[in-house]
């Protein structure tokens, strides 16, 4: 069987490579993209970038023989792309959805999806409609701790709680251009990941949130988030994300009614507590999550298989952190979460 997806023909029962990459994004975290692609893989090869710095975007790609475009639009409409990794600010990424839709080259979105809920549905929608693939990379499904938590869960019985932390150093450079993330803060940068651990994790979709947020200023961008999820199952969880201290602090804890398991994915370990001297640690594999993130992308497109994780795992992030800000604004009162 065979489906025609844009200017190629992906075969669905064997591998199709290498596809031709679109880069859309060359700041500090489309630059880790841009070095994966760059490699020597199978998989892929970097034919386009496309970057808001024109000159340090045609730079770029005069040192490494590539094709520089100064307009998202001209990139997509390239005949040497074939697919895209989106690596912008969230408040772009809508118009180059759907332009992209409307050249049907498939696409790998950093998160979060869009800015708000409505935008992730409408981009969803869109390329769903169009048969064409999407993928959010939610990069932290990928870290070697978090999926040895995930497969811990079991071997501390009946579940009781979770508990996601994500505890980054203050980066005032992060929000300089408040609008790249429609106004909104550290619960949208970075938390979001947490918001979407909760769907991956309890296999469950989040109905309640309570939120409370503390912003620097009253109308800027919050720099801490505390919220209280009930999922479908009726199963509470607590999310802290914040840009306030010093290091770092990513980890994930469930809680069982015979122990508990934690993986953090900063310090790469696991650790599981069955009672005061039952104390087990582990360390776990510390490898770079976005070439893991971009080679799933690569392989699902080239099998025909559906994404790993699913333009619409994006939206249900989006539209949870929908929920928590209309709490937060009401003054931390339940907000049931709206799917479309």
């Amino acid at each position: 069987m065979v489906v025609n997806v844009g200017m190629r023909d992906y075969n669905l029962t064997h591998y199709m490579a290498p596809i031709g990459i679109g880069l859309i994004g060359l700041g500090r975290h489309g630059m880790r993209y841009a070095r994966h692609l760059l490699e020597p893989v199978p998989e892929a090869r970097l034919m386009a970038v496309c970057r808001r710095d024109a000159v340090r975007g045609a730079a770029f790609a005069a040192e490494h023989r590539v094709r520089f475009h100064r307009d998202h639009r001209d990139l997509i409409a390239d005949p040497g792309v074939e697919a895209l990794v989106v690596v912008t600010p969230p408040a772009l990424a809508r118009p180059i959805c759907l332009e992209a839709v409307r050249w049907g080259k498939p696409m790998l979105i950093e998160k979060p999806l869009a800015t708000t809920g409505a935008d992730a549905r409408v981009m969803v929608q869109a390329a769903a409609g169009a048969g064409i693939p999407l993928m959010t990379a939610h990069t932290v499904r990928y870290e070697p701790a978090l999926l040895s938590l995930r497969g811990e869960l079991e071997s501390v019985g009946a579940r009781r709680y979770l508990v996601l932390s994500n505890r980054v150093e203050p980066r005032p450079d992060v929000l300089e251009n408040p609008t790249d993330y429609g106004g909104r803060g550290v619960l949208l940068e970075t938390g979001i990941h947490l918001l979407d651990l909760v769907r991956f994790l309890t296999g469950e979709e989040v109905v309640e949130v309570r939120c409370e947020m503390d912003r620097p200023s009253p109308a800027g961008p919050e720099s801490r988030a505390f919220v209280s999820l009930r999922t479908s199952g009726n199963f509470p969880c607590v999310v802290d994300s914040s840009r306030v201290t010093g290091g770092r602090v990513s980890r994930g804890e469930w809680i069982g009614e015979e122990g508990q398991v934690a993986g953090d994915w900063v310090q790469h370990r696991l650790w599981r507590i069955s009672n005061r001297d039952a104390v087990e640690e582990w360390r776990v594999d510390n490898r770079p999550t976005v070439v893991t993130v971009l080679r799933a992308f690569l392989d699902a497109l080239g099998r025909g298989l559906p994404m790993p994780v699913t333009g619409l795992d994006g939206q249900r992030a989006v539209e949870i952190a929908d929920a928590c800000y209309r709490s937060a604004e009401q003054g931390g009162e339940p907000v049931g979460v709206v799917h479309g």
